[in-house]
């Protein structure tokens, strides 16, 4: 017997922290809101729907924002509001399944193939979700249902702001059809680029091309592109993604040279190992045994530097140094200003395989 087709959501709420400010200051409603500290190098982290009329986004320059739109009202990021209406969010999501992928603070995946409880369909499914959210929150979600995650992706910003889009099994390849290639993941401004050469515009176009031509063009990611032509992605919903790397950076107000960066390591080490430590206690004694020292020149040219240690750092003090240190792999002259710096742990493994790992090599060395 075929194995019947997934249901998947995909919910992404609607100008999130713009919604959520609004939503608590209703001087602000109907009002074009910029979340984002004032400053040449702050960056937007959210615009509300009347300033993206003007051309205002998501990681655009603060003062470009500014300019494009005079009236607007800047206010600050209050990430602990944020968090606490991202969890009300969540908890609505695990009412109706436990197979929850969080992408960010404000959208998630659901796999609803099965339900907790017994709605007739995943259309329904994303309907209850979006009552919820609105009752419960006061804000207002879109969403998109289909057989896979990024069809369900795609289908969420089809009906923007507050909207639902459906894309059942036997319309996927005549609603791809017609999509720019730009629409599918993985699918960046230089693959873009390079299907155009080959006179690739949209879905269609890519699909027309043999898949052993595209595979001879792009290796294995060319028959990956005619697999998702054709709408066929058989990733799963993952409910708990380990985390990949722990990490705190800072941005400065004035460029900084490599030898004026100490105190700032520091400082930033602490915040990482903070984050370790709860990282830890979450994860059953997860241990990373990777540092990273990440830097971004005056120019926006970035470069990291990291170093896996034989023992790895007990203390903020030592994960400190070994950033530090990590300065000396920094191959540009001295003369080089620096705008932003991090410093983060990665390479994470589980306790019991490093345990595992020294009982093996501490009972070699006593043979």
């Amino acid at each position: 017997m075929p194995t019947p087709p997934r249901k998947i959501i995909h919910v992404d709420m609607d100008a999130f922290y713009a919604s959520v400010e609004q939503r608590d200051d209703p001087s602000l409603r109907g009002k074009p809101v910029v979340v984002a500290w004032r400053g040449a190098r702050s960056v937007v982290c959210a615009a509300s729907y009347e300033a993206r009329k003007y051309g205002v986004r998501s990681a655009m320059p603060a003062v470009r924002a500014e300019r494009l739109c005079p009236q607007a009202v800047f206010v600050p990021p209050d990430f602990v509001r944020y968090k606490a209406v991202s969890r009300q969010v969540r908890e609505i999501f695990t009412r109706h399944t436990d197979l929850v992928e969080p992408l960010s603070l404000d959208e998630a995946y659901l796999d609803v193939t099965a339900t907790k409880t017994g709605l007739p369909s995943a259309t329904a499914t994303a309907e209850a979700i979006r009552a919820a959210i609105r009752e419960e929150t006061q804000l207002t979600a879109s969403a998109g249902v289909a057989p896979n995650k990024f069809l369900a992706k795609i289908a969420s910003d089809w009906r923007k702001p507050d909207g639902l889009f459906v894309v059942r099994p036997h319309q996927v390849e005549a609603f791809l059809a017609p999509l720019p290639v730009g629409r599918l993941p993985g699918v960046g401004k230089v693959m873009e680029a390079r299907l155009a050469e080959l006179g690739i515009a949209t879905v269609a176009d890519l699909r027309a091309l043999p898949p052993s031509h595209l595979e001879q063009r792009f290796g294995r990611w060319g028959r990956r592109l005619h697999e998702l032509s054709l709408g066929i992605d058989e990733h799963p919903v993952v409910s708990e993604r380990p985390t990949l790397q722990i990490s705190a950076e800072d941005t400065f107000e004035h460029d900084l040279r490599l030898d004026e960066l100490e105190p700032h390591i520091r400082r930033l080490a602490e915040k990482t190992w903070a984050g370790y430590q709860r990282e830890r206690e979450q994860h059953d004694g997860r241990i990373a045994r990777t540092i990273v020292l990440k830097l971004k020149t005056s120019d926006f040219r970035t470069l990291t530097r990291s170093l896996t240690p034989a023992e790895r750092p007990s203390s903020p003090d030592e994960l400190a140094q070994i950033a530090c240190d990590l300065r000396s792999r920094v191959e540009l002259p001295s003369r080089t200003r620096y705008r932003l710096v991090g410093v983060g742990l990665s390479g994470f493994v589980e306790a019991d395989s490093v345990q595992a790992q020294t009982d093996l090599f501490g009972s070699t060395r006593q043979g």
